[in-house]
């Protein structure tokens, strides 16, 4: 996948574009990031905490870092646990990774956060923001 990133980013003659493959928990962010984006993959992570946590350090500004990811369901579909994660194992989700909360640990690093659930509590989206004054850490 990252062979065909770099194509595509060649192709495109996109400068901004810095293709990097390392666990998440070991990136290291560059000194001041506008946004982080993470789909469906940060629950994938065990050490999530730490990358929402280094996030937070280097968002500058009003600097946000949206979450859109799966989760246990507090409902009645939380019954189904075992067939709904089968359904997505390919995608290696487990009981474990469904039981993940990413959302919470941007809620403790965020000083703006909001939550939001969709698909019948399957899904959700966080967003958490930093209210920072320019050139202050």
């Amino acid at each position: 996948m990252l062979e065909q990133a770099r194509q595509r980013v060649a192709a495109k003659g996109w400068s901004n574009v810095e293709l990097v493959q390392a666990r998440a928990a070991d990136y290291d962010f560059p000194s001041s990031v506008d946004a982080v984006l993470s789909t469906f993959a940060l629950s994938l992570e065990p050490r999530f905490d730490e990358v929402i946590a280094k996030a937070a350090m280097t968002l500058v500004g009003d600097g946000r870092f949206v979450l859109l990811d799966l989760r246990m369901p507090d409902n009645w579909l939380r019954n189904l646990a075992p067939v709904l994660v089968w359904l997505v194992r390919p995608f290696a989700v487990s009981l474990e990774v469904a039981k993940r909360q990413p959302w919470k640990s941007l809620q403790r690093y965020f000083p703006q956060y909001s939550y939001q659930e969709g698909y019948l509590g399957l899904v959700y989206i966080a967003i958490g923001r930093q209210k920072r004054t320019p050139g202050v850490r």
